[in-house]
Formats: C-alpha cells, sequence, structure tokens
C-alpha cells in the first residue's frame, strides 16, 4: 500500500457527515446549570461556585485514610528513576498498588472498591503522579476511561456486578478508540462488530491503547452496521483481552512517560457476547464523550502535581544558585518565572478541586469545566515546566542520571518537560479542546438560531428561526450593558488584606465583553463561524482564563475562612488574576487584529508545493514507511506482546 492510501475499509464521509456524526454524540440538552456556560453567556453565576463546594466529613475522611497509605507507599516501594531507566513499571509496584486498592478508588464499596469521590481520587493521581507520572497515567486510564467509569454511568447491574470487583482489586482495564488513521473524527471508525447470533465477531486495529499491553479487560469501540433488528452505528463493548483473536502486536514508546504500557491491538473475528454491550447500539460515542466529562479530570491532577514539583525545585535551587553576589532568585529575571509557577500552581488547584467538587456534588453540568480544566491546566502545566528548565539553565537540559553520575543532585526537570509534552494532545488535543468548548459555548446561539445561519435550511425554517432569534436576542443583549461588574461595592465579601473583589468585577464585566464579542462574530461570519478556528480558540482561552480567576478567587476565600493559609492564599490569587488579566487583554486584541487570513493563503502555498524551495540545504532522517500505517482487518502476523499481570 502506498503513502497516499488508505485501507478500502475506511467509511468515506464527508465534512458534513462527520460534524452529525459528533453533533449526535454530544448530550443535547441542559438539564443542569454551568457556571462556564453562563461565562461564555456573558452572566457571572459566582453563586454555583461560592461559598466553595466540599466533601462531606464522612468522605474526607476516607480520602485521607487512603491518602496516608498511598504515600508511604509511593515513598517506600516506588523508584522513579528505575521506571525510566527500564521504561517499565515493576510488576511488584503493580501488584502493590491492587493490594492497596488503587485500583478501585472510583469503584463503590459493594464491589469492593474503595469509593472515594472525585476530589480524592484525583489528590491521590496527583500523589502517584508525583512519584511517577507513569503510575498516575497507568491509575487514571484504568478508572478514568477505562471498563469501571462507563459501566458506572451506562451498564448493567449485572455488568457491575460481573466487572466492577474484578478492576477494583485483579483486573487491569483500557479504552479503545483511536485507529490509526482516526483520531478525533469517529466518523471513520472503520473497526467493526457483525452480529451473529448471542454474539458480535470484532475486526479492526486500534492505536495508542493506554494500558494495552498489560490489560485484562477493553472497552472498545466498534461500528456495527444497521439491519434488520440493528439501529447500527458506534457501539462499546467490554472485551476479554485474552479472548481468541485478540493481539497485542506492538508496544509503544514516547518522547515521555516511558513506563506506560501502550500499544496497538488487533481484533480479528473476536466473539464478544451481546451480553457484554456497554448501553444500545449507536451509544458507543456518547458513552465515551460523557465518561470523558469528568474522565479528563485525571490530566488536571497530573498537572497540579507537575506545578507542586517545579515550585518545590524553583525554589530550592533558586535559593543555593549564586550570581553576580546573591541567589539567582533575587533576579528578577528569573524572580518572575517563580512568582510565575507558584500562582499558577495555586490557580490549577483551585480549577481541579473546584470542578473535582462540582463532579462529586453533580448539582451542575461540568461538561465544559472539565473540558476548560483539561485544556488550560496542560497548557499552563507544560508552560511552568519550560520555565523550571530555563531557571535550573544547563542543568535543566541534563538527565538526572547524569546528574547524579557526576555527584549533584538528580533532578528529572527535562524528564518532566518530555512527561507532560502529551497533556497537550491526549484526551482530546488542545486544538480540539478548542472546538469542543467553542460548540458548547454556543449552543444557545445554535439553539435559537442554528437554522438561520445553516445554508442548506429552507426559507420557512429560517423565518421560524428568525423569529425564535429575535425573541431570545430581545432579552439576551440588554443585559450584557451593565452589571454588578461595574458597581465598586460589588464582592465586598472578598476583599481583606488583600482585595480580590476587583478581580471578580473584572470578571463580571469581561464575561459581558466575551458574550458581546461572540454575538458580534457570529452576526459578521454567521455559517463560516465554524471555521474561523483562530476566533474560536481565543474566545475558549479567554473563559479559560476567566474560570480560573474565579476559581482561585473562591478557593483563596474557603481558606481564609477555614483559618489555613488565608493570606497566603489571598496573595497567590491576587497575582494570579493580575497575570491572568494581562493574557485576555492580549487575547481580546488578537481577537480582531491577527494574521488568520494571511496564515490560510501561506498554508495554501506550502501544501501546492509553492514554498518548497524553502526546504532545500538539508536531509531528512525520517525512515521510509507510509504515513498511516495499514489497518486492514485480517489476521494478526505479530508476535502477541500482551503481558498480563497477575
Amino acid at each position: 500500500m502506498s503513502a497516499s492510501t488508505t485501507p478500502s475499509s475506511r467509511p468515506a464521509v464527508t465534512e458534513r457527515e462527520a460534524r452529525e456524526v459528533a453533533e449526535a454524540a454530544r448530550e443535547q440538552h441542559w438539564r443542569k446549570p454551568s457556571f462556564a456556560k453562563e461565562l461564555f453567556l456573558g452572566r457571572f453565576r459566582l453563586d454555583l461556585i461560592h461559598p466553595h463546594p466540599l466533601p462531606d466529613d464522612e468522605a474526607a475522611q476516607r480520602g485521607e485514610e487512603f491518602l496516608a497509605k498511598l504515600r508511604d507507599f509511593v515513598e517506600t516501594k516506588v523508584d522513579a528513576a528505575l521506571i525510566e531507566r527500564e521504561a517499565r513499571i515493576p510488576d511488584e509496584v503493580i501488584d502493590g498498588l491492587k493490594e492497596l486498592g488503587a485500583f478501585g478508588m472510583k469503584i463503590d464499596t459493594k464491589y469492593g472498591g474503595l469509593g472515594l469521590g472525585q476530589v480524592y481520587y484525583n489528590k491521590a493521581l496527583t500523589l502517584a503522579g508525583s512519584a511517577s507520572p507513569a503510575i498516575g497515567v497507568l491509575l487514571s486510564a484504568h478508572q478514568s476511561i477505562g471498563v469501571p467509569q462507563p459501566l458506572k454511568l451506562f451498564g448493567t447491574q449485572e455488568q457491575r456486578e460481573r466487572f466492577l470487583p474484578r478492576c477494583a482489586r485483579t483486573d487491569i482495564s483500557a479504552f479503545l478508540l483511536t485507529e490509526p488513521d482516526v483520531g478525533s473524527d469517529p466518523a471513520r471508525l472503520a473497526t467493526t462488530a457483525i452480529p451473529d447470533g448471542d454474539d458480535y465477531v470484532l475486526d479492526g486495529v486500534k492505536l495508542w491503547t493506554t494500558n494495552g499491553v498489560v490489560a485484562d479487560l477493553l472497552v472498545v469501540m466498534a461500528r456495527v452496521p444497521k439491519s434488520e433488528g440493528h439501529r447500527g452505528g458506534i457501539t462499546a463493548f467490554v472485551v476479554e483481552t485474552n479472548a481468541p483473536g485478540v493481539t497485542v502486536e506492538n508496544r509503544n514508546a514516547f518522547m515521555g512517560l516511558r513506563g506506560i504500557e501502550n500499544g496497538v491491538t488487533r481484533f480479528h473475528q473476536v466473539r464478544v457476547p451481546a451480553a457484554n454491550r456497554v448501553g444500545e447500539e449507536g451509544q458507543g460515542l456518547k458513552i465515551a464523550l460523557t465518561t470523558l466529562n469528568t474522565g479528563r479530570l485525571s490530566l488536571p491532577a497530573s498537572c497540579v502535581a507537575a506545578g507542586k514539583w517545579c515550585l518545590k525545585i524553583a525554589r530550592e535551587w533558586s535559593a543555593a544558585r549564586e550570581q553576580w553576589g546573591k541567589p539567582v532568585a533575587h533576579h528578577e529575571a528569573v524572580g518572575s518565572k517563580i512568582s510565575f509557577i507558584a500562582a499558577t500552581t495555586f490557580a490549577l488547584e483551585a480549577v481541579t478541586d473546584l470542578a473535582s467538587q462540582m463532579a462529586d456534588e453533580d448539582r451542575n453540568d461540568i461538561r465544559i469545566e472539565g473540558a476548560l480544566a483539561k485544556l488550560y491546566a496542560s497548557e499552563m502545566a507544560w508552560t511552568m515546566a519550560d520555565e523550571l528548565v530555563q531557571i535550573r539553565g544547563g542543568r535543566g537540559f541534563e538527565t538526572a542520571e547524569s546528574l547524579r553520575a557526576r555527584g549533584e543532585r538528580g533532578v528529572p526537570a527535562e524528564q518532566l518537560l518530555r512527561d507532560l509534552r502529551i497533556n497537550r494532545i491526549f484526551e482530546g488535543s488542545t486544538e480540539i479542546m478548542h472546538l469542543l468548548i467553542a460548540r458548547e459555548a454556543v449552543d444557545a446561539h445554535l439553539s435559537v438560531a442554528g437554522d438561520l445561519i445553516d445554508p442548506e435550511k429552507s426559507l420557512g425554517d429560517k423565518a421560524r428561526a428568525g423569529a425564535n432569534a429575535g425573541v431570545f436576542y430581545a432579552k439576551w443583549l440588554p443585559k450584557l450593558v451593565a452589571g454588578p461588574g461595574q458597581l465598586p461595592a460589588s464582592y465586598s465579601e472578598f476583599k481583606h488584606e488583600v482585595d480580590l473583589s476587583g478581580h471578580l468585577r473584572y470578571v463580571e464585566r469581561t464575561a459581558r465583553k466575551l458574550a458581546r464579542s461572540t454575538f458580534y462574530a457570529m452576526s459578521r461570519w454567521q455559517g463560516r463561524m465554524e471555521s474561523k478556528q483562530g476566533f474560536l480558540g481565543r474566545i475558549v482561552d479567554i473563559g479559560a482564563e476567566l474560570f480560573a480567576m474565579s476559581a482561585s478567587c473562591v478557593r483563596a476565600e474557603l481558606l481564609r475562612s477555614q483559618g489555613d493559609h488565608g493570606r497566603e492564599s489571598y496573595q497567590l490569587a491576587d497575582v494570579f488574576c493580575r497575570q491572568s488579566r494581562i493574557r485576555i487583554e492580549e487575547l481580546f486584541t488578537r481577537l480582531w487584529t491577527n494574521t488568520d487570513d494571511l496564515d490560510r493563503k501561506v498554508v495554501k502555498g506550502v501544501l501546492s508545493g509553492t514554498y518548497e524551495w524553502l526546504e532545500q540545504g538539508i536531509v531528512d532522517p525520517s525512515g521510509e514507511g507510509p504515513w498511516i500505517a495499514d489497518a486492514t482487518p485480517g489476521p494478526s502476523q505479530r508476535e502477541n506482546v500482551h503481558r498480563p499481570i497477575r
């Protein structure tokens, strides 16, 4: 097969068809309030997040007891340098985590799990991930998106009773959606599940199956053909990895996270009982997206761990290292980086804890909050790690092993940079998260005016949409003119030694400005709005900053009211908000002053070969082979590298 071709079994879909598949999978209605949704509509609903929600006493006690056991385990049993050196988590460490109950943190106690809520689950991932990011990924891939969460949300009672006790103590699970030629465009999913009596027969290849090399149970997304008695569509199945026809063909290796067990999994004529189907036929993408609403919160937890470690190393190193007669921390060029790390770490923990507690309470729809937390944390953590490497200078670029070999402290700063880089890609790349959040942010507009800007709608549909839009905007637009953010006394409960009330007034004013900007863009571009990805990305980034500012202020007030580093928390929240406001103003400027149109012209030139002369003068060290591996269904021709841990 040539590099330019794709497997013939790959469904051919148009852009519109792909969008329709994604649209059908998303949750269509808002049954609960959403702080972030309201924020994008210009309504600052502080009452939805303040006072800061908290776990109940029993949940907190159970969580703290487990954290104490987990801390002792990772401090005494985990050798992070060994995991990095050998690119593998030792079996005895995984067995120890199983005995500790770490694989059942989110599983209900009646199924043998620990029954932790999202807050303490994330705190545990932060702790485990600080010891070794690979361990954090192992645990989160198993519980956040693996078998336990889909069964919790969509499984039958019989399925929960069969599989959850195994997941809580003995079995490792993985989630399989991506294919060699299918990433964020699931409409082209090629793995099939053909009904055959009381079974389905699976055929296809899945790529980047985190935990797949060691997993005992898999959640597999496959396409069921429409036929008599079968509605068809992308469907979720629980599959035993040791079933005949399942082959783990490769253990993949990456820039970072060297200890993760990520592979390529082939299914050839794999029989799966219909009793293992999760939900109904055609519900697979909905199950995946709903699972990710809270599953994505595991990534911010790892980013919080990274921020805390960056701050610790920056503090210790910058006090010990002297240049020009004083510690480097006292040089403004370095000090500003340390301030950014401290303030941003505070904000990331605020965002993660708030979103996690909102998930536990289940009073709010957090699909946007969870997505914003993932997007913002992955971007900011990467920046913090990059700044730490810069603060460390040449030692930041040197490996921990090399530092130890020549007699210095083995600080794995460069490893952190490598390990964090994937967070901006998996479970929704930054670019995809921008589009996903933007779609939810403009949902209210599309609900009332979508037909008005849809070129395929009839004149009658457009007329009805116009009438609905007129009613909606007549009520909505006047509310964007003025609000509490213009009243000096607003949010005075956040005014103490350090005054945070001004930042909350800024959030309120800016939310209205953001909504006005979105409305103006929709009026200007109408149906072409979806192609303005640069604009939409900046809109989302502004919303993420406003969410982080809000969470930081609310967390600071919580800690002050509890007498827990309140003064220092107010200081950190104040600095973060001031830094965030600078970023927001730059983003607003770039909404309308940018090179988006010119960039599109250059891209066309690049792809047409206009600038190919610019590539001359180098050699390409890349190996030969197709850009995308052949994923044609059929029996495996490779050795099975599946390695169950028992």
